[in-house]
């Protein structure tokens, strides 16, 4: 084979997680009941926003998770070797991004270096700015830069914004047909905003998202779209690598978080008594701890269990999951104290409601009575918190990377790129685009986030008219 595929801890868990999810899609659309929540965050414009913009960090997400190594060129047949470096689908999809580095920094769409250099010139050493490798190496003189980039960006507007209107007139003729009116009755009916979904929204977004990447597609290949870092990788390689970072953390401490939080919380609210005491004095005892502490302490542990056992981590991207692995389930372990809070004083209004008093009298068992009566109408604050702490999870990563407990140096993260750039900031001139670009990417993924997250209360919050 000339690849050899390789699944890491994080890929086999992330890859399970999405066919949870999918099966819980199944599930959910042959329900009506859980179906009419949902359909209300599908009407909801900027949910649906939102959902779309996490989608193409998801997908960015998922393509980054498919790793293997690939063959050496010259080992034999009967015995190949495979090379030590770990890459990804997504890696093979960007193309020379990955490989075209400089010597150092660049500024975004640049041509030179960023700081002067002695080089040599006509027999004579000279300071100057020198020339990069690849950033704009296809140009003779600066002058031609400028035009360079409009016509490249102009190009990649018009592209996306062709395909945008290729993929809306598919949906256009596709819904003209399942609702059975002509074509331009549905255009009227969409540019008036009488569709049963906000499909302005979903058309805007679904261009902008085309648009950017087809005006990226075409300035990459070309140039540092957001400049290089020092030892002259491209930043815009390193925030895409760094999406999946941010997933991994942000989904996977859920997983850890939610058993904890659902069944200590519903636990200590329905049984009361001694139980609800060894509960609560838990989570009292573990919010005292500073959850730094413990995530250092955690993270020192592995760290000194790799370097013990070096034969079980034979490549770097192994150990640095690992690594990313144990902070999840650390994070996990000392954040599920809010939610299950939260849990606890909801089943304690719970239990005392006339139809779980008549279900005890009829001498229903209480895992009946929690299953049937008491998760589902706690559901709804289980998902709006599960939305909520995913962005919560995601700037903890980079608070955490930035004081040096977080995800091994090796690995792309934003928070390592924040941490990398505390003295790119005391430089002269100031290096500024390695913060900036994990900033937007960061912003960006939080915002959709939260803007989910609106929808997804306010649908499934019973006060807001709801009911299940």
């Amino acid at each position: 084979m000339s690849v050899m595929p390789v699944v890491l801890w994080t890929d086999a868990l992330i890859f399970a997680l999405l066919a949870c999810v999918l099966v819980l899609v199944w599930l959910i659309r042959r329900q009506e009941h859980l179906r009419a929540p949902w359909r209300v965050v599908a009407q909801r414009p900027m949910a649906m926003g939102a959902a779309l913009v996490l989608s193409a960090f998801v997908a960015i997400g998922l393509l980054d998770s498919l790793h293997f190594r690939e063959r050496l060129p010259d080992s034999p047949a009967d015995a190949p070797q495979y090379s030590i470096d770990v890459l990804s689908v997504f890696d093979i999809l960007v193309g020379d991004l990955r490989t075209q580095q400089e010597k150092t920094y660049s500024a975004p769409l640049a041509m030179q270096l960023y700081a002067k250099e002695f080089v040599q010139r006509e027999g004579k050493t000279v300071r100057e700015y020198p020339r990069l490798k690849f950033g704009g190496a296809h140009l003779q003189q600066e002058a031609e830069r400028v035009p360079d980039i409009t016509r490249r960006s102009l190009i990649g507007f018009a592209q996306g914004l062709a395909l945008s209107l290729l993929v809306f007139g598919l949906l256009a003729a596709w819904q003209a047909r399942c609702s059975k009116v002509s074509f331009g009755d549905w255009l009227a009916a969409w540019g008036e905003g009488r569709l049963d979904w906000p499909g302005r929204t979903v058309v805007f977004f679904v261009t902008l998202l085309l648009v950017l990447g087809s005006v990226l597609l075409h300035l990459a290949p070309a140039y540092h779209v957001f400049g290089t870092d020092k030892v002259g990788q491209d930043v815009l390689y390193i925030s895409l690598k760094s999406i999946r970072t941010g997933l991994v953390i942000g989904t996977l401490t859920t997983l850890v978080t939610l058993p904890l939080a659902i069944g200590l919380g519903i636990a200590a609210g329905y049984f009361r008594g001694w139980i609800d005491d060894v509960i609560q004095y838990v989570y009292t005892v573990l919010n005292s701890i500073p959850g730094v502490l413990l995530i250092a302490a955690a993270v020192l542990i592995v760290q000194v269990y790799i370097e013990s056992n070096p034969e079980l981590f034979d490549t770097a991207a192994r150990r640095a999951d690992i690594r990313l692995l144990a902070l999840c389930l650390i994070m996990g372990v000392t954040s599920w104290t809010g939610l299950a809070r939260l849990l606890r004083g909801e089943s304690l209004k719970l239990r005392t409601l006339d139809y779980v008093e008549a279900a005890r009298a009829f001498g229903v068992s209480h895992a009946r009575i929690i299953s049937r009566h008491i998760f589902p109408n706690v559901f709804h604050l289980v998902l709006i918190a599960i939305v909520l702490d995913f962005s919560g999870l995601v700037l903890a990563e980079a608070v955490l990377s930035y004081v040096g407990v977080g995800v091994d140096p090796s690995m792309h993260s934003w928070g390592n790129m924040i941490n990398g750039s505390r003295l790119e900031l005391a430089r002269e001139p100031v290096v500024w685009w390695q913060l900036g670009a994990a900033f937007a990417f960061m912003f960006t993924l939080v915002l959709a986030a939260n803007l989910f997250a609106d929808g997804v209360r306010d649908a499934f919050d019973p006060r807001q008219g709801i009911r299940r």
